[in-house]
């Protein structure tokens, strides 16, 4: 999508009222489910020894810190720009005895007592955790009053290379994407885009052990306004990911993913995971990590269980009314979920480019673009359906783009085969 023109197939869908995915973050980061769950907010700060609110027992260190190698880390992630710095170098890796944490304690008799886990066998497990002074960096938000930009986000993902990998993923998974439509309701076109968008179709999952991750932001989280909150996420996360090891038979130190703990090619938490995710290659097992196929049908069963309708539209362009009086201000930040009708999008001074249905409910969305003015479109449920993915507006217009953007290659690439053949049999 070029800075100054709206995606001509996106307007198509919208005027024949068809999903734009049948044909196809962030600027916040995560929920989340994985990507699908994992964002923050609020001025942090990026102490690690001295958060407010840390376990009174301080973790133990010997003589320096230990040095562990990890490789750097490209996991692809919305925040792409700081994930690319995401990797445990040496420095970022420090020992603590967590057992010595009363909260880790406290966590450990909870395991042991809902779940039966062995309390000594978790105490050792502990006892191999590292901080990751890598992740508090990037779990921060960004410094305050740095401009969003959509332009820029959007270029980041929608680029050669990511586009030649999606058209080698959707030809090479043509069957499991059809599949999935069909099963879920959810475009082939959605699904790539996020595959895309979360780790570039498999090339870069994280290299970050999600225990370490989630030990980290479980009892070190920064002092944010949300702290309690992303705390009490991430220990539920950290509960989740070692009952899945349990499950599958697997020593959960085995387990790479991203700074924020997601795993695999679709980037799901680990709760997630238990929850959403599907054994689609029909092997017996569901494995994010090595299956394509079962990451195609999770990342559609995700988005089914997250209201997302088939044959819903996406998104439509719009303006919106430059009146001092104008109500639409007031509908920005109103939540994730479509909520009004089309007569008070209309009444609020929102404008849409296309005949739309006026049956069906929607949300502004607004696309900030640094010094350029910022975008609008207004979204039905199964655009926000993505953004239950990852919470941002930045993030679901990216995988639609991007989706969109290999649907389209994939036609042209078609369209020449077609033409070729046909000038053969001449």
């Amino acid at each position: 999508m070029k800075a100054t023109s709206v995606p001509l197939l996106l307007v198509l869908s919208a005027a024949l009222c068809i999903p734009v995915g049948s044909s196809v973050a962030a600027d916040a980061h995560p929920d989340t489910q994985g990507s699908a769950n994992r964002k923050t907010a609020g001025k942090a700060s990026t102490t690690k020894a001295t958060a407010k609110g840390k376990p009174a027992t301080p973790k133990t260190k010997p003589a320096g810190k230990r040095k562990t190698a990890i490789a750097k880390s490209k996991n692809g992630k919305p925040a792409a720009s700081l994930r690319a710095r995401a990797a445990a170098k040496e420095d970022d890796i420090e020992f603590a005895n967590f057992n010595q944490w009363r909260a880790v304690s406290e966590f450990i008799d909870d395991m042991s007592s809902a779940h039966g886990f062995d309390r000594e066998q978790l105490r050792t497990q502990f006892g191999r955790a590292h901080y990751i002074d890598a992740v508090i960096k990037l779990i921060n938000p960004p410094p305050a009053g740095k401009a969003k930009n959509w332009t820029a986000y959007h270029d980041r993902f929608v680029e050669p290379q990511r586009l030649q990998a999606g058209l080698t993923f959707w030809n090479r998974h043509e069957d499991a994407l059809r599949r999935a439509e069909a099963e879920f309701g959810v475009p082939a076109e959605i699904i790539v885009g996020i595959i895309g968008v979360e780790t570039f179709y498999g090339r870069d999952t994280g290299r970050f052990r999600v225990v370490d991750a989630l030990t980290t932001l479980a009892f070190a989280y920064p002092d944010t306004p949300n702290r309690d909150a992303r705390k009490t996420y991430f220990r539920n996360e950290l509960r989740q990911v070692l009952l899945y090891a349990r499950e599958n038979d697997l020593d959960p130190f085995t387990l790479n993913g991203s700074f924020a703990g997601a795993i695999g090619w679709p980037q799901f938490m680990p709760g997630s995971i238990r929850k959403f995710a599907v054994d689609f290659d029909g092997d017996g097992k569901i494995d994010l990590r090595n299956s394509p196929v079962d990451a195609i049908g999770s990342v559609a069963s995700f988005l089914s269980h997250h209201g997302w309708q088939s044959g819903l539209p996406l998104v439509y362009p719009a303006t919106v009314s430059a009146a001092t009086d104008a109500g639409w201000p007031a509908m920005i930040g109103q939540g994730l979920e479509a909520r009004y009708t089309l007569g008070q999008m209309k009444e609020a001074g929102v404008n849409i480019a296309v005949s739309v249905p006026d049956t069906i409910a929607y949300g502004l969305v607004d696309l900030q673009d640094g010094e350029r003015p910022t975008r609008y479109w207004v979204g039905t449920a199964n655009f926000y359906a993505v953004t239950q993915y990852n919470r941002s507006f930045f993030y679901a217009m990216a995988v639609i783009d991007l989706g969109q953007a290999v649907g389209q290659q994939r036609a042209r690439q078609a369209a020449s085969t077609s033409a070729n053949a046909e000038a053969i049999t001449r």
